[in-house]
């Protein structure tokens, strides 16, 4: 009878699993369908904007074109590891002084988790940096330097014309589904106990995280959930290192964002990456749509800090306008 009963258990698990894979595919698939369907309508006055001045892109990048003429992998290291380190660091800048200082003031009221990191200790900032540069230098840079040949198979990645607004616009929403896919399940992965205390720890000591540690990571964690997810999608579109610069700057500011511990107005939320590093269980994905289909976000929906998952678009702290329920006896 017990095996029996876990037998049956063990089918409804993989059911509920291969169910919710299909609503994801669903649900992933017609947001596409509806991005492709509508983006002339939505794209409108970005197309004329793109217009105007893809004349003076297109000549800005034939100019670099032909200063690495015969040198392309150099510009495709430049593109997809120099620019995406630089957008990393100088947004991380601003971040770390305040993390160090606890100025100015109009960043740290912003704190979320309010009696933590204020401010962060220097040695374990300093950890974190080391980690997060090695993880760079060491493992991120040989690995765009693999991915350079894969490009060059699939297309020309350097070539001479850079690629339409429309074409790159879809391009970046693509890879923005597939790294939510692949980020979501390996994320997971790494949190089953026989991995997690070998890899994904290493990530999570810190339970109120900062901006740098968006790649504070064990080496393999950093290759398998923070490079491979990204870079998936330019492989295998073949994508212009244009379009692939852009996309690794925007994915790496936007995971700082997700882990800055600052909900800044007129920036993304990072309410519900914050609560994942408090709660551990929760909240593994980056838009948040697989959690919802395997309801790995049922606790975070109870919480303020769901009510606080929005664009904050005035200049009053969320955590003023919308607090914490006093504990009974305050």
């Amino acid at each position: 009878m017990k095996r029996r009963a876990v037998a049956a258990e063990s089918a409804r698990q993989t059911g509920q699993v291969w169910d919710s894979l299909k609503k994801a595919a669903f649900v992933l698939g017609s947001g596409l369908f509806i991005l492709v369907a509508f983006r002339n309508s939505v794209t409108w006055h970005l197309q004329r904007f793109w217009g105007a001045s893809g004349d003076f892109w297109q000549t800005q990048w034939g100019k670099l074109h032909s200063l690495f003429r015969g040198h392309e992998v150099a510009l495709f290291f430049l593109g997809t590891m120099l620019a995406p380190t630089i957008a990393f660091w100088s947004f991380n800048a601003m971040l770390m002084l305040a993390d160090a200082t606890g100025v100015p003031a109009f960043i740290t009221r912003y704190r979320i988790q309010r009696d933590r990191n204020n401010p962060v200790e220097p040695a374990k900032l300093w950890q974190a940096v080391r980690t997060v540069l090695f993880n760079q230098f060491c493992l991120s840079a040989p690995m765009v330097m693999l991915m350079y040949p894969i490009m060059q198979w699939r297309g020309n990645p350097c070539g001479p014309e850079l690629p339409t607004f429309h074409w790159a616009l879809l391009e970046i929403a693509i890879f923005g589904l597939m790294e939510e896919i692949m980020f979501y399940y390996s994320h997971r992965l790494f949190h089953h106990p026989a991995l997690y205390k070998h890899f994904h720890k290493v990530h999570h000591e810190w339970t109120a995280p900062i901006g740098v540690v968006a790649l504070y990571a064990h080496p393999v964690e950093h290759v398998l959930s923070n490079m491979l997810p990204p870079m998936l999608g330019p492989m295998l579109m073949g994508s212009h290192v244009a379009t692939t610069t852009l996309w690794f700057c925007v994915a790496l500011v936007i995971t700082s964002i997700s882990h800055c511990g600052y909900h800044l107005p007129f920036l993304p939320s990072p309410e519900f990456h914050d609560f994942h590093h408090l709660k551990f269980n929760q909240c593994y994905g980056v838009l948040g749509v697989l959690d919802r289909l395997h309801g790995t976000d049922t606790v975070f929906k109870k919480t303020k800090a769901y009510e606080r998952h929005t664009l904050l678009l005035n200049l009053t702290p969320l955590s003023e306008s919308i607090p914490d329920t006093p504990k009974q006896g305050e």
